[in-house]
């Protein structure tokens, strides 16, 4: 099955829904413009069944095959949110919302996964169901999350769910996948360090939390060079630092640090946080300082179930004949994980060229991989419920 003739077709439509959405991005579960128009449309290109207000924003477009011998039903998941970027693109269709920007191309997604129901609705060359699920707040708000809580599999009894993300960096129509770990946990933790502060001119009347906290930073990078088996991967960032003071000759009382953890594997994470929850306060200890951590686990691993990663990618092969199979895992974090593991399936990545990165001021979605996307999407659902 390669690229759909019918995307041809309809790609000057669907990229002026792509830029539509672009012009007017929304963040974390405010996605009430966005949702409502896929729902608009999801209902006017004939899907059976539409529900808005899953996981509080999410849109759920249920189409029906010809037939439906076996009760089967597949899902098929795009993200609508965006990030609180100011946009530097200077297209001309960029950003209308001040400091919000879809920097991470949930735009195409969304108009590929239209797309698709579209073709779907048309066509209906599948035996059973076909879920689309359109997700609010996957940059940091946990939506998959939500729909899953909101009862999303068991409702639409969906079976196994796939997932797609653009990439910058490969070429438009190059398909990326792995079974296994294909994107990273993401836990956060934050350490206050307390001393006492005083003038800088007389610190041994102070117990410098400043100085307790470098160590601290510099210590916990031992964690991964020291505590970690070599053959396994984690990264840990401490990424902010703060005092209570500003002044030029004050030792402060306090600094508060923020980081991040990633992992791969369960009992990697599990070490990882055992020793960022330790590992400070014993040194502020030794210091005379003391320290608190508190640690949150984010975004769960996303990982990719074998058979349905192998599903994927032949589907991917029959659209473009470029897929890798053994792309390295990221350590970036993507919230799809919460529905991997409510269901087996897979997530794979799509090229979309030489644009800036993704969640860069300059990033902009190449509408050319829409078709790529759209026929992936249809494509799964064929191959996994055929006639």
């Amino acid at each position: 099955m390669p690229v759909k003739n019918r995307f041809a077709e309809m790609l000057p439509e669907l990229t002026a829904i792509r830029r539509d959405f672009h012009e007017n991005p929304e963040l974390l579960y405010e996605v009430h413009r966005t949702a409502g128009k896929i729902a608009q449309m999801l209902r006017l290109w004939g899907c059976d069944e539409v529900v808005e207000g899953v996981g509080r924003t999410g849109v759920v477009g249920v189409i029906h095959g010809k037939t439906d011998s076996a009760g089967r039903v597949i899902g098929l998941r795009a993200d609508m949110d965006a990030l609180p970027i100011m946009e530097a693109t200077g297209l001309d269709y960029a950003s209308k919302v001040p400091g919000k920007m879809h920097a991470c191309g949930h735009d195409g997604h969304s108009t590929m996964l239209l797309g698709a129901a579209r073709y779907l609705c048309e066509t209906r060359n599948f035996d059973g169901k076909a879920v689309m699920i359109f997700q609010p707040a996957e940059e940091g708000g946990a939506g998959a999350d939500a729909m899953c809580k909101d009862g999303l599999m068991d409702r639409w009894n969906i079976q196994e769910v796939y997932g797609l993300h653009n990439m910058p960096g490969y070429p438009v129509g190059d398909f990326e996948i792995r079974p296994g770990p294909i994107m990273a946990a993401a836990d956060h933790f934050e350490i206050t360090v307390t001393g006492k502060g005083g003038h800088a001119a007389k610190p041994d009347d102070c117990v410098d939390a400043l100085l307790v906290a470098s160590h601290i930073i510099v210590g916990l990078q031992s964690i991964v060079a020291r505590n970690l088996d070599p053959l396994k991967q984690a990264v840990v960032s401490t990424c902010t630092l703060s005092t209570d003071s500003n002044a030029h000759n004050v030792i402060p009382q306090t600094v508060v640090m923020k980081g991040t953890v990633r992992t791969f594997d369960a009992e990697v994470q599990d070490m990882v946080e055992a020793r960022v929850r330790d590992l400070p306060v014993q040194m502020a200890l030794a210091y005379g300082a003391r320290a608190e951590v508190a640690y949150q686990r984010g975004y769960p691993a996303t990982v990719n179930a074998a058979d349905n990663t192998g599903y994927a990618a032949e589907v991917a092969h029959s659209v473009s004949g470029r897929i890798n199979t053994a792309t390295p895992p990221m350590m970036g974090a993507e919230d799809f994980s919460f529905m991997l593991n409510e269901r087996p399936g897979a997530y794979i990545f799509l090229g979309n060229g030489d644009s800036a990165m993704i969640h860069h001021p300059a990033y902009d979605f190449d509408d050319g991989a829409i078709p790529f996307g759209a026929s992936w999407y249809v494509g799964m659902v064929e191959a996994r419920l055929p006639l």
